[in-house]
């Protein structure tokens, strides 16, 4: 069974920044280790100026579907509720959405028992989340991304990339907007990241046969998400 992945986007009252990480580095993370059925994976904060203040992305995978059952029966009745009541306390409030990978994503399944369930410190990373809506079909657009944009990004040597593809999602069924795919990638240059913010993208990257040009023929809509790792996430 592919592993199930559940994506939250919390807004955070500003006051409660920290408290709201200590519960999440310190209770969450270890009481889903005690269990074989989650683990959680990325606790990133959205990067200051360029987004809404305050506004953390965490990651959890899911074992399966029996697995995702028995998570939400311990948060609505079980061991997790009082935590579960305790963040809600910290924040405005949190858009969550169930995953699945797509077909080519790297990620398939989750080796739980490599996942960290205690705390250790390490270098903070960059993450680029770009979120498409396709006007196309679905399986159209994530065949498009996975016959071009991920062989474009992928072949290319580390040294010459800007970002590096190692999962990307689509809504499982009724977990959140049926067309709707996500790239996760992370930024290997960051001095080709700040090139990007300060220039234009020249024309010849633009026309037709390239990825910005013909990506148009199935989307016009989407959205970039600059995330940073806490530096305890499990995965950075």
């Amino acid at each position: 069974m592919t592993t199930l992945f559940v994506h939250e986007m919390h807004r955070v009252r500003g006051k409660s920044e920290e408290a709201f990480e200590a519960a999440w580095r310190d209770e969450w993370m270890p009481l889903l280790g005690k269990e074989d059925d989650a683990r959680l994976l990325y606790y990133c904060n959205h990067v200051h100026g360029t987004g809404p203040a305050y506004t953390v992305m965490t990651l959890t995978a899911v074992r399966d579907g029996a697995a995702w059952a028995r998570l939400a029966e311990r948060v609505t009745r079980g061991d997790l509720r009082d935590f579960a009541t305790r963040l809600d306390e910290m924040r405005h409030g949190v858009d969550a959405k169930v995953l699945l990978p797509v077909y080519w994503s790297p990620v398939q399944d989750v080796d739980f028992g490599s996942v960290p369930t205690t705390a250790a410190e390490h270098e903070l990373t960059l993450f680029m989340e770009d979120t498409g809506w396709p006007s196309a079909s679905l399986d159209e657009y994530i065949g498009f991304w996975g016959e071009t944009y991920f062989p474009f990004i992928q072949h290319r040597p580390m040294e010459q990339r800007l970002l590096d593809i190692q999962m990307s999602f689509q809504p499982a069924y009724g977990g959140g907007n049926r067309k709707e795919a996500i790239l996760w990638q992370k930024v290997v240059d960051h001095q080709k990241l700040l090139w990007l913010f300060t220039h234009e993208t020249a024309p010849e990257l633009k026309r037709p046969g390239t990825f910005m040009h013909d990506a148009l023929g199935y989307r016009d809509e989407w959205e970039s998400r600059l995330l940073r790792t806490a530096s305890w996430s499990p995965w950075y």
